[in-house]
């Protein structure tokens, strides 16, 4: 601050709000008072208004923390606020700029809520070694809540619209107050007894009290220790409960439970439709591909047969027989004209053709070739062969 006695409305705003801020009392904050001019935005921020008999207090909680946020806001709410203060300088108007809020008197709940929740998870309850799967095509189904109310409403309409011959069994239990977890309990343990497919355990959405009994280690435990796979449907999509870490499946809503829980007809009926109709093109496949495997062996065996040997042995033999005969007209052409060709010589040779030119063949008279003078003597007899007939004659001179 300037030091002088005049200062401007943003100087003194922002010193306000620099104090604000620089107190840690302010900085983390629970205030209790009753709710009135809830406004839900459309960008998703809530504004509220704080009151008690003697004052009010402007508040707001952010939209990027509404997930924290268990209960629908509305006029007359007794709750507590958790946060810090803030000064909006344009209006010189302070609020509680909420982290947190709790329906006042739930602050212990809450506290007991996630001791417990803290303490099963280190036991290993929540762990998904643990976790049984739901079974596909579930024909009984247990179901433990209230036998009045929207949520067996809700749970059977939908598993009869899936699968209209699903049979569920009904415990009916205390979902609220007194008693309500030991009925919840029992109601698990005596179903699980039955054999069933599978389990749904819930009720419809509400206020930490009103699901309390869904917190108790009493109904974990019954769940934890349960053969029977078990659906998880308590309240609505921000609520959470124990039941819903130890179950084996947690669903938003009894609704939605009953849908997991029970399969659909129709879609059972276009699976097993879908599912023939790739069985018909896979063993159309098989069959034109073993088809076509028995056209190969048939060709394959048909070529091994004895009748297709023998035929193909007779194309064969039939081949070389041609061939043979080829070879030889073609050696015998060879050989008539060779002898054709000796036959001329012989016969230029012949010694008929010689005598019947009026030569003479002339041998002694043990037939002995003559053809020296100096082989005979006076006296010896000679055979003389003419072209017709044959002389014997006396050698009356010799001359060389």
């Amino acid at each position: 601050m300037k030091n002088n006695d005049v200062y401007s409305v943003s100087e003194v705003t922002k010193y306000f709000k620099n104090m604000v801020h620089g107190d840690c009392f302010l900085s983390n904050v629970s205030v209790e008072g009753e709710l009135s001019n809830v406004t839900y935005h459309k960008t998703g921020h809530i504004y509220f208004t704080l009151k008690d008999k003697g004052a009010s207090l402007n508040g707001a909680m952010w939209s990027s923390k509404r997930s924290g946020l268990t209960f629908q806001m509305k006029e007359g709410d007794k709750v507590v606020v958790h946060g810090a203060f803030d000064i909006y300088e344009p209006r010189g108007s302070y609020s509680i700029i909420a982290n947190r809020i709790e329906k006042a008197g739930v602050g212990d709940l809450y506290q007991k809520y996630m001791e417990l929740k803290a303490e099963l998870e280190e036991r290993g309850m929540f762990d998904e070694m643990y976790k049984q799967p739901i079974p596909r095509f579930a024909k009984r189904i247990g179901v433990v809540t209230a036998p009045t109310g929207a949520a067996i409403q809700d749970i059977i309409r939908n598993a009869k619209l899936q699968n209209p011959s699903v049979e569920i069994i009904l415990y009916p239990a205390l979902v609220q107050g007194e008693g309500a977890a030991e009925s919840i309990a029992k109601g698990i343990r005596a179903l699980d007894e039955l054999s069933l497919d599978v389990m749904i355990v819930g009720r419809g959405g509400g206020s930490i009290e009103d699901l309390w009994a869904f917190n108790e280690e009493e109904v974990a435990m019954a769940i934890f220790n349960a053969k029977t796979p078990i659906i998880s449907a308590v309240g609505h999509e921000t609520d959470t409960t124990i039941a819903d870490f130890v179950a084996d499946l947690r669903v938003a809503t009894p609704t939605e439970g009953a849908k997991r829980a029970c399969f659909s007809l129709e879609d059972l009926c276009d699976d097993l439709s879908r599912m023939e109709g790739d069985f018909q093109k896979k063993m159309d496949y098989k069959l034109n591909y073993y088809e076509m495997r028995l056209g190969h062996l048939a060709q394959r065996y048909q070529s091994y047969s004895p009748t297709e040997k023998i035929k193909a042995l007779r194309a064969k033999l039939s081949y070389f027989y041609g061939q043979m005969n080829a070879s030889m007209e073609g050696k015998l052409s060879d050989t008539r004209q060779k002898i054709m060709v000796s036959a001329a010589t012989l016969e230029e040779r012949s010694p008929v053709k010689r005598l019947s030119q009026g030569y003479s063949y002339v041998t002694t008279k043990d037939r002995k070739k003559l053809t020296n003078a100096g082989d005979v003597e006076v006296g010896d007899e000679l055979l003389l062969y003419l072209q017709k007939g044959r002389l014997q004659a006396t050698v009356t001179d010799v001359r060389e």
